[in-house]
């Protein structure tokens, strides 16, 4: 015969209502040109919104497109970027739309669109980050197989 357990509701509430008033922390992942050692952020007027939270990676493949890399998801691949979190988020992402040709309302003709991820950081710490993708065809593109487009650029 199966015992019930009962609840004792004076020193266990319950399940607990989540707090809405604690401000939600967005986070993004750069795996391109909008990273650090790059121009493109600050020209933006970005850069006072991010907090560089460190470097990750991202379940994706990378390829070079010539001016700038093109990440698509991938359960086999490994794309390393930086983590930001976003003060100003709406502001932030919308700048970032425009920067990515990604139009919220029409995705299939964006050129990158907005996905979440998990971002995992060398310490195994993980964060589910905003990335943008690639979402045309790769033509030719070359695979960066490091996964790194720092470390493609110094050596390309």
């Amino acid at each position: 015969m199966a015992s019930h357990a009962k609840v004792d509701r004076t020193t266990d509430p319950g399940p607990r209502i989540p707090d809405y008033t604690v401000p939600v922390a967005d986070f993004v992942f750069f795996y391109g040109t909008l990273m650090a050692g790059f121009d493109r952020r600050r020209r933006a007027g970005m850069d006072d919104k991010l907090r560089f939270l460190g470097r990750g990676w991202i379940r994706a493949s990378l390829f070079d497109l010539g001016l700038y890399p093109a990440a698509v998801p991938s359960p086999d691949g490994c794309v390393w970027g930086e983590l930001y979190e976003m003060s100003e988020s709406p502001t932030v992402l919308a700048a970032l739309d425009e920067i990515e040709g990604y139009r919220p309302g029409d995705p299939d003709h964006s050129l990158y669109v907005r996905s979440q991820v998990t971002v995992t950081l060398p310490d195994g710490l993980q964060r589910s980050a905003w990335v943008y993708f690639y979402n045309a065809p790769l033509g030719q593109a070359e695979r960066i197989d490091s996964g790194d487009y720092l470390q493609h650029v110094r050596v390309r």
